[in-house]
């Protein structure tokens, strides 16, 4: 029984002395990294993304106003059509 005591004794030192501290901050460390701020080309990519949509947008207001002159009741019309295809 007193082998025993040093066989679990040791090792648990060990782990808690140099394994845990080691494990806690790669941990925290991948976590940092994966949760870190965005890369220049991402944020390249993302300000590219957000000015088409915007464009988009206008684009769409456009003809939104012109379908509202040459059309006045699209709108009704299309709110009817997706409530029929919604409700079969």
């Amino acid at each position: 029984m007193d082998g025993l005591i040093p066989a679990f004794f040791v090792p648990t030192i060990v782990f808690l002395v140099i394994v845990a501290p080691l494990w806690i901050f790669m941990h925290y460390r991948s976590k940092q990294r994966s949760q870190g701020a965005l890369s220049e080309e991402e944020r390249h990519t993302l300000e590219a993304l957000a000015a088409r949509a915007e464009q988009m947008a206008e684009r769409i207001e456009t003809l939104e106003s012109i379908l509202d002159d040459e059309t006045p009741g699209w709108r009704k019309r299309l709110q009817a059509e997706e409530f029929r295809k919604v409700s079969s």
